[in-house]
């Protein structure tokens, strides 16, 4: 071969090389690790992520083709923090996760991963991010609820039962900011003339003793509030409120769906497909620092069962 010929090849296959580099990059399998608060055998968790995986799918990353998705369930509080160091192992390219608890639980995990949640109602006040508008960590997402929607459940519960005085405020510390619901209850609560009563729970065992200790004063009301124990037992506190006569607002449609007497909150198979947009801005390169976190519309309209409101 001739000294210009091999020149000339050489350099062809100098620029070539970045080039095929780039490419193999860019079509490479990429890794999704997704921690979810619950069990995957809950309706409602399935629909969830059948919503992310398809809105992916819609954007260009089809799992066992562009992308592979790794899933996690923690039905117990106690379970998160090791299903999170599970899944930072694997070294993925982003993370999703569906609550606060797991959204924490990966952050204590890795400083470095990019990190998108969903369905966060106070990620400033649990410590995941300083500023909504300019994520200073790996972390970013989408709210929840913010601090009025405590009110809107107070009102309704007013309304529907006019003599009501006393509400208990129901939901698992480990699994919501339970802090921020009780604190943003107290303003509404008095203009409504309602004591609001804090009322932790941890189980199903808790719920039965609450509900039947707070049926036992009269003009009492139950506000449900978000929290995965609460949706996990929503058929469970469905049918404790129907039993001691207690009117109800629950946080999501679900409840209602299950025979609950109302609720008024977001659609949640929605704002959890929501996520796979931030997902799909992280793989492909955007910087998490240059997204901020979206605060979620109170958009969905009260619902209310028929049948259970004709026997209140």
């Amino acid at each position: 071969m001739k000294r210009r010929e091999f020149i000339t090849l050489l350099g062809g296959a100098a620029a070539a090389w970045p080039h095929a580099a780039r490419a193999q990059q860019r079509d490479r399998m990429r890794r999704i690790g997704v921690l979810v608060s619950g069990t995957q055998a809950d309706t409602e968790i399935q629909a969830s992520l059948t919503a992310v995986g398809q809105e992916l799918d819609r954007l260009g990353w089809s799992e066992g083709r562009s992308a592979h998705i790794e899933y996690r369930f923690a039905a117990t509080p106690d379970q998160f923090q090791l299903l999170a160091r599970e899944l930072v192992s694997m070294q993925p390219d982003v993370l999703l996760a569906v609550t606060t608890p797991a959204a924490a639980a990966l952050q204590r995990e890795s400083r470095t991963i990019p990190i998108v949640f969903a369905r966060a109602s106070d990620p400033i006040g649990s410590g995941l991010t300083a500023s909504l508008a300019h994520p200073d960590a790996n972390l970013t997402g989408l709210l929840l609820y913010e601090e009025g929607i405590t009110g809107k459940w107070l009102a309704m519960l007013k309304e529907i039962a006019p003599h009501l005085s006393r509400a208990a405020l129901i939901a698992n510390p480990s699994t919501t900011p339970y802090d921020y619901f009780v604190r943003s209850a107290k303003s509404p609560a008095a203009s409504l003339a309602i004591e609001p009563v804090p009322s932790p729970i941890n189980d199903a065992t808790d719920m039965e003793r609450v509900i039947a200790g707070f049926a036992a004063q009269p003009n009492s009301g139950l506000v449900l509030l978000p929290s995965q124990t609460v949706l996990l037992n929503r058929d469970l506190l469905i049918a404790l409120a129907a039993h001691h006569r207690l009117p109800a607002v629950y946080p999501y449609r679900p409840f209602v769906a299950a025979g609950g007497l109302m609720s008024y909150g977001i659609d949640l198979v929605e704002h959890t497909r929501q996520a796979a947009s931030y997902v799909d801005r992280i793989l492909r390169g955007a910087n998490l620092r240059t997204f901020p976190c979206r605060r979620q519309p109170n958009t969905r309209p009260s619902s209310t069962s028929k049948r259970r409101r004709r026997s209140a």
